[in-house]
């Protein structure tokens, strides 16, 4: 099965998935809403069903809101629906080929994104070239190897067919971004089954093609 597939598979049980993983998500909610408010254009990446995008929607000025499994994106507009978002538009886009102009966006939201990318360097470079000249990046990742605990959740998923590419640890995520550019300003650790490590800074060389 290949990723977008299985994505395209469990879309519907995406949201009942996070009871269990849920802990660190009102603090992920809180500090990524924080970083993008006022911002006039915002995008978000693999936005899921928008537990994210409704949060950030209302704080910020214009929110694109994208995933690349058609599943997913439908359960997204329906939750921006409900909440009444007229701010918000939802589309299907992948991460690495982004149909967007250089610098269009004050900031880009990769939420709980970086450890399921194939190509790690190429989707922050694609990151980087839609957002304007030091344009804010925003990247709350799952980070299966940050306890003994999640490492074991983590082996457990993987026999499910869960589509991880790469297990961070929250050092290990600060330095693979500041290795493709991200001058890091906010760095924490959000505990949970599968802690979250919430990293935000600014891309040098955004808006670059």
């Amino acid at each position: 099965m290949s990723d977008q597939a299985y994505w395209e598979r469990h879309a519907q049980r995406y949201d009942s998935s996070l009871r269990l993983l849920g802990r660190p998500l009102p603090r992920m909610l809180e500090l990524t809403s924080r970083a993008v408010a006022g911002c006039r254009r915002v995008l978000e990446v693999a936005a899921g069903t928008g537990l994210v995008t409704t949060a950030i929607g209302k704080v910020a000025g214009e929110v694109i809101a994208t995933d690349y499994a058609a599943a997913m994106v439908s359960l997204l507009q329906q939750r921006v629906r409900d909440q009444g978002l007229a701010n918000v538009r939802c589309e299907q886009a992948d991460i690495h080929a982004l149909p967007y102009e250089s610098g269009a966006f004050d900031a880009v939201v990769a939420a709980n994104v970086l450890h399921l990318v194939p190509d790690f360097p190429k989707a922050i470079a694609s990151l980087r070239r839609v957002l304007r000249p030091d344009g804010k990046l925003v990247t709350p990742t799952f980070c299966h190897d940050e306890t003994a605990l999640s490492w074991m959740v983590s082996r457990a998923l993987a026999l499910t067919g869960f589509p991880g590419q790469r297990r961070f640890t929250v050092g290990t995520l600060e330095a693979a971004l500041a290795k493709e550019g991200l001058r890091v300003t906010h760095v924490e650790t959000l505990p949970g089954l599968i802690p979250i490590g919430y990293v935000e800074g600014h891309l040098s060389g955004a808006g670059a093609s």
